[in-house]
């Protein structure tokens, strides 16, 4: 897990779904909104950068035969090509996400831990093999 730094610029409180779905039908007022009604909204930045030079240190140190990605983000088609290039095996877990196909071109599997995910596809294990 990589944690990156949190965005000043991005820390704010939004009015919760179930609240604003109440103020808007008229079952509660604005005035009687209290601190259940918001939820703390912030936004890491840099982690995808940090991930992507994690897995080119791996890979450069060959200090791995695998990685798997839990993510489904396509700004990490440079690091999976990299790490192939390099030999190793890239596994993504999209944990449900559909994921893009320019990512889906660089990696060597796709496995998921989200037992709901791989029902809907008729999934009995959590690995599906991509290619050979």
């Amino acid at each position: 897990m990589r944690l990156g730094e949190i965005s000043e610029n991005s820390i704010h409180y939004s009015l919760k779904d179930r609240s604003l779905r109440k103020v808007l039908n008229g079952e509660k007022l604005v005035t009687k909104l209290d601190e259940s009604d918001f939820m703390l909204n912030m936004q890491q930045k840099g982690v995808d950068m940090r991930i992507g030079l994690d897995i080119a240190s791996l890979a450069f140190k060959r200090q791995v035969d695998a990685i798997v990605l839990i993510a489904g983000d396509s700004d990490f088609v440079p690091a999976a090509k990299l790490a192939r290039r390099e030999g190793i095996d890239f596994v993504l877990d999209p944990l449900g996400a559909h994921i893009k196909d320019n990512l889906s071109l660089h990696i060597d599997g796709l496995r998921t831990k989200d037992s709901a995910y791989a029902s809907s596809f008729g999934i009995s294990e959590v690995s599906v093999r991509v290619r050979e």
